[in-house]
């Protein structure tokens, strides 16, 4: 017997048809295909909440455009903090070198992401010294801003007790400065919340991170 003769196959078949027919099994349709998305973004597990380490107290220095730059200008902005100087023979030229690949990273964030590069050698490194670093590393002046000052010691407190980063004179040679090799991350209420290394691996962390800080709303803590 075929299938077309068959009563209850033919039954099954004016069901179907009777069913796609029907306005109500469209609406159910399109109603649940366009609110599962949703749904299910809704039910997704967001990543958790970066840590809170420490308040970055307020600071206002000198840019390498000599106007005054500190907190207030950097306020609702995720911000990465870095520690040069430019007579150093070593690991800087590699850092700011690596600095430039992380501007062209943040380059599509609309300017909510700023690089701050603070220096250890204030006495030496003026903003003339600055500016030419900044050129010398092609730093967008939107993005990328150099500090100096004239009160050293302020700044090595604001270094050790603001940001929690190494930096020592060497008494024996004015040319080493032993200074941290991280960079910190600071969210928009100048809250650190991460340290990071200059390698792949953690520079590509350190990109996720700041996509979490930019686009999750700021829960002041």
């Amino acid at each position: 017997m075929s299938t077309t003769a068959n009563p209850e196959y033919i039954r099954k078949t004016n069901v179907v048809e009777n069913l796609v027919r029907s306005k109500i099994f469209w609406v159910l349709f399109l109603l649940f295909g366009f609110s599962y998305p949703i749904y299910r973004s809704m039910n997704r597990t967001l990543p958790p909440e970066l840590p809170v380490i420490a308040q970055v107290p307020e600071f206002e220095l000198i840019s390498e455009n000599g106007q005054r730059f500190g907190s207030k200008d950097l306020k609702g902005k995720v911000y990465l903090a870095n520690f040069i100087f430019s007579r150093c023979p070593s690991v800087c030229p590699k850092m700011l070198g690596d600095l430039e690949k992380i501007q062209k990273r943040v380059r599509g964030t609309g300017q909510k992401v700023a690089i701050v590069t603070f220096t250890v050698d204030p006495e030496y490194d003026n903003e003339k010294v600055l500016f030419d670093l900044a050129r010398k590393h092609d730093a967008n002046p939107y993005t990328w801003t150099f500090l100096t000052g004239s009160d050293k010691e302020g700044m090595f407190k604001l270094y050790r007790d603001g940001f929690k980063v190494g930096v020592e004179n060497n008494v024996q040679n004015i040319m080493e400065i032993a200074h941290t090799e991280k960079i910190v991350l600071v969210d928009g209420e100048n809250r650190i919340r991460g340290y990071y290394a200059f390698d792949e691996n953690s520079v590509n962390q350190l990109m996720i991170d700041v996509g979490l800080l930019i686009n999750r709303p700021s829960t002041k803590e």
